[in-house]
């Protein structure tokens, strides 16, 4: 009777204190009576919230060591106890026993509190339980207990007494393990599904279907207004209330300029003003479209055509210097260039009062006039490396589930500072580069370009940077420049929109004794897919499918074990705007239905569900009725040379289908060289040409510009000397085998 009441009277003074609030209720009664409750491990308060808010009977799988401590004995009375070592066989076996009996038994699978904010480390020894015992799954997520003293998060997060706790309680499961697995293999399985599980309880649990203004509010409360997020070179850093306040002015102004659900052109560089411009206009209801000004005037032409922008905004700074004059005369002919100078000549004292008053209050106005989560967040326009440039429309949501896909899968902390020099044009610089730190609380230092490779790896050191992403191109050239010690505080390096060269991760691994995780993905994704981790990780592959993402491998004739690979999921894009109908939005759909996008890549996907890109369908070669990888060629010739940049392609052929050249920096390079550095390999799938070029045609990402080096091959006269320069006396489709 006094733990029934004391039961009562703690609850109710707990749940008004934290304001709690469960979830998912009805899940507890569907999992019947035998169930292995598992949950994440926020705070010391996780047993006690357990314990008040769950009906009936509940049992704690607690380690042995630590219910031996002086201070928990008293608590532990209160409830059934069941200490266990998680290492220790044969207590496994006990609760394994345990658990075939009627019990609702909780156990956190992570072992410890977590010192991240994130999921630890998921022992394998539980989901060898659940699978052994055969009772029901039930994950619960507890959010909030973090952010209280109560956590081991001290000196990382900004901790408070009562912050708002959330007990979600998710459907129930059981472990599906092959009947063919045994030992250490099967305990491992178990352990990777259990892993999952919490991943995606993570994931499916996390607030993601808001704008993305919301969700900077959101940060502000979690962190704090006085808590620094942005840096640019101007060295004036921003906080959070200095972002909000600024977004406020600047969206009132622009709301004057533009309509709702305008798509607004944003032709500015990586700075806190774009940032801060892109921000305004969300807020708003305005759509940025990115324009990506190194491709010149003409695609930002189409762009604009393709998107309906009528108004771009930029800065007379940046056109004057980046030499873009000549770009803004041209784009200034079809829509209409406002300049940031001249909007801040407008902003007045009082409309900076009144953008203060609203950053204060803007939690109780700003969800009244909010947007879906479903409407346009951005439109970003593809790289066109495979062909003609699309607006990709992504969507609030979109966004903001990237992100918490990938913060279900890798811990960030606020004390991580982002070096950001991918424009955000691009939708690794916009999603990842950009909205990721300021979203999660890290603090992001915005670089204009990311050509300077002497300068990066010094502006990593000098803001003792954290987490850099980048392209193969451009990790190799910075580990050239770079002194050993200019990476010293990095946590993450992130590689991704191109394939990462065994080369590069051997140089950073043995230069800085950093492993670079590889990741994949495309624009139309938001932009991450997949990617390593430091908790699962294989080299060679671009890593695991983010949470709540689904796939499927579509058979290509020709190529064995793998499959061009299609996805569906929350981070998949509203749809495309095309060149042939501006303005108008077609949805993704393939041939597994509406929702669904075909990457064009064709992948395989082993048995622990790490990817490995085998090249892009486009990217093949029909030579004599088989399948060659041109991607495969590069890889080849990458290996013989790693010191140089290589490109290969294809043309048509009137004998064989089709001809692979190969165009490489490597001065020295010829057809026989590479087949002789290649042993094994069967001259099929070697290029038949191999020329020599100064410089290989590159997007602004860095990626190669595959249309560009198809153009130039076409247009080159048909033949070369023996030195592998142009010759156009010769015939280049000549057989040198025949």
């Amino acid at each position: 009777m006094l733990k029934k009441v004391l039961r009562v009277v703690v609850g109710f003074i707990v749940k008004h204190l934290y304001r709690v609030e469960i979830t998912g209720m009805e899940n507890f009664v569907k999992a019947g009576k035998r169930v292995l409750i598992i949950a994440n491990h926020s705070s010391f308060l996780d047993p006690l919230l357990l314990w008040l808010f769950l009906p009936g009977d509940i049992t704690f799988a607690i380690n042995t060591h630590i219910s031996q401590r002086w201070w928990l004995k008293p608590f532990l009375g209160l409830s059934k106890v069941f200490p266990m070592n998680p290492t220790h066989p044969i207590s496994l076996k006990d609760l394994i026993h345990y658990l075939r009996g009627d019990t609702h038994t909780v156990i956190f699978p992570e072992g410890r509190i977590t010192v991240t904010g994130g999921l630890m480390k998921v022992y394998d020894g539980t989901g060898m339980v659940a699978e052994k015992s055969q009772a029901t799954v039930l994950p619960i997520r507890i959010y909030g207990g973090q952010f209280t003293p109560f956590s081991r998060l001290q000196n990382i997060y900004r901790l408070r007494w009562f912050p708002k706790i959330t007990i979600h309680i998710l459907p129930p499961t059981l472990l599906d393990v092959p009947a063919d697995l045994r030992g250490k293999a099967r305990r491992k399985f178990s352990g990777h599904l259990l892993a999952d599980m919490m991943s995606e309880m993570m994931f499916s649990t996390s607030v993601y279907r808001q704008t993305i203004f919301q969700s900077l509010l959101d940060a502000r409360t979690i962190h704090g207004g006085k808590h620094v997020v942005v840096e640019d070179l101007e060295r004036k850093p921003l906080t959070y209330d200095d972002l909000i306040t600024r977004t406020i002015i600047l969206g009132q102004t622009l709301a004057a300029l533009t309509t709702k659900d305008e798509h607004v052109g944003v032709f500015l560089p990586n700075s806190a003003k774009t940032l801060v411009t892109i921000l305004a206009l969300q807020a708003q209801g305005r759509v940025p479209a990115m324009l990506n000004y190194s491709t010149g005037s003409a695609a930002m032409l189409a762009a604009c055509r393709i998107a309906e922008v009528k108004t771009v905004l930029t800065s007379r700074q940046f056109i004057e210097k980046g030499k873009l004059t000549g770009e803004a005369e041209a784009l200034s002919q079809q829509v209409k260039l406002v300049y940031l100078e001249d909007i801040a000549q407008t902003i007045s004292r009082s409309d900076k009062i009144k953008a203060l008053w609203q950053r204060k209050t803007a939690a109780c106005w700003y969800p009244k006039s909010a947007s879906s989560p479903e409407t346009s967040a951005v439109v970003l326009f593809t790289s066109g490396s495979e062909g003609t440039p699309k607006g990709v429309v992504l969507s609030h949501a979109n966004v903001l589930g990237n992100l918490k896909q990938l913060e279900a899968r890798i811990s960030f902390t606020p004390l991580d500072v982002v070096l950001n020099y991918l424009p955000m044009f691009h939708s690794f610089g916009f999603t990842v580069g950009s909205m990721l730190p300021v979203l999660s609380g890290m603090r992001v230092f915005f670089y204009p370009t990311p050509l300077h490779y002497a300068v990066i790896p010094e502006m990593a050191y000098e803001i003792k940077a954290t987490i850099m992403f980048g392209t193969n191109t451009f990790l190799a050239a910075y580990a050239k420049k770079a002194h050993p010690y200019d990476f010293y505080n990095m946590r993450y390096v992130v590689a991704g929109a191109e394939k990462l060269q065994e080369t590069t991760r051997q140089t950073w691994l043995e230069k800085f004794g950093i492993r670079i995780l590889e990741g994949y993905g495309a624009t139309e994704t938001t932009p991450i897919t997949s990617v390593n981790t430091p908790m699962y990780y294989k080299a060679g592959t671009v890593g695991r499918f983010m949470p709540s993402m689904e796939y499927q491998l579509e058979s290509i004739p020709g190529i064995q074990d793998a499959g061009q690979l299609h996805v569906k999921g929350p981070n998949i894009m509203k749809g495309y705007l095309l060149n042939d109908n501006p303005g108008k939005l077609v949805p993704p759909e393939s041939i597994y239905g509406k929702g669904w996008y075909n990457t064009g890549d064709i992948v395989n996907v082993d048995e622990e569900g790490y990817i490995s890109i085998r090249g892009r369908s486009k990217r093949f070669a029909k030579v004599s009725g088989e399948m060659v990888s041109l991607t495969a060629v590069e890889q080849l010739a990458s290996h013989a040379w790693p010191n140089a940049l290589h490109a290969a392609t294809s043309i048509p052929d009137p004998r064989k289908g089709e001809l692979v050249i190969l165009l490489t920096t490597q001065k020295d390079a010829t057809a026989q060289a590479l087949a002789a550095a290649s042993p094994g390999v069967a001259a099929i799938s070697l290029p038949k040409k191999v020329l020599i070029m100064d410089s290989i045609p590159l997007m602004a990402s860095g990626k190669i510009n595959y249309p560009g080096v198809s153009e130039l091959v076409l247009n080159m006269s048909f033949g070369i000397h023996e030195d592998n320069k142009l010759n156009s006396d010769e015939d280049f489709y000549e057989d040198q085998d025949d």
